[in-house]
């Protein structure tokens, strides 16, 4: 299953053997030269219902997401709570934060920017270097990169040459308007959190800049069926997520040990 393929696997912490998974990608899915749409994590999950009435799935073991997919089981929720026997919320809260929504409003003025400019995939690319920085902590950075300067002005330090090489890797991966469709949506985000009568597994991490732990702790307060809430420390902020299998794939087995059976 793609990016998280460690945790979604035949004996893995979401175990294929034992249970049925039920993947899909967010809307919109846009065309070359399609406009931006408007959509909410709560259309997400309306669109999402829908999928499931249409294959007759009356109830799920479990809602999983992390960042925007955490975000969007939130609002599934709140909309709809007894559908999930429960949710297992990773790298999102009930809101989005106004420092990174600062970060994502640049990302879209670059976006349209190069779009104006006929230069679409570039806009992806860098877009993509300054998102790269939100995800990632200043020590992981200061531990992987030296400060070593360029021969001349204009030449990139090394940390660029990693920010480049990610862009570069990405600007064929999506399109100016899902990008715009989707940052909007996080910056839209906004729930409830008393709404939600489902029980909840929050897991947050401390170094998270765009989703700061405050905001995670807010939410474990307000909820009224919190079954847990892991507050842990990680060296990859927000890429905490992806890059602390043990950790993680320990909540989810611990979570799904009894779904299914």
């Amino acid at each position: 299953l793609g990016w998280w393929s460690d945790a979604v696997s035949s004996r893995g912490p979401i175990d294929l053997s034992r249970l049925q998974v039920l993947a899909f990608d967010f809307a919109p899915e846009t065309a070359e030269g399609a406009a931006p749409v408007t959509i909410t994590t709560h259309d997400q999950a309306r669109l999402l219902a829908l999928l499931l009435d249409k294959l007759g799935v009356e109830r799920v073991g479990a809602f999983i997401g992390c960042s925007y997919g955490g975000m969007v089981a939130l609002a599934f929720g709140e909309l709809f709570p007894r559908w999930a026997e429960q949710l297992v919320v990773v790298s999102a809260a009930h809101r989005a934060h106004p420092q990174a929504t600062a970060w994502r409003g640049i990302q879209r003025r670059i976006l349209q920017l190069a779009a104006e400019a006929g230069r679409p995939e570039d806009g992806v690319a860098l877009a993509r270097e300054l998102a790269m920085t939100t995800y990632r902590t200043s020590e992981e950075l200061g531990d992987r990169f030296e400060t070593t300067a360029p021969a001349s002005v204009g030449g990139a330090y090394p940390v660029c040459d990693y920010l480049q090489a990610r862009g570069n890797a990405y600007r064929t991966h999506t399109t100016p308007a899902r990008w715009l469709s989707l940052s909007d949506s996080i910056d839209r985000h906004s729930i409830t959190p008393e709404a939600i009568r489902t029980p909840v597994t929050l897991v947050g991490f401390t170094s998270d800049r765009l989703v700061p732990i405050d905001d995670m702790r807010e939410l474990a307060a307000r909820l009224p069926v919190l079954w847990r809430f892991v507050e842990a420390p990680s060296l990859y902020g927000h890429d905490a997520f992806l890059k602390e299998d043990a950790l993680v794939g320990d909540i989810l087995r611990a979570a799904l040990k009894e779904t299914g059976r």
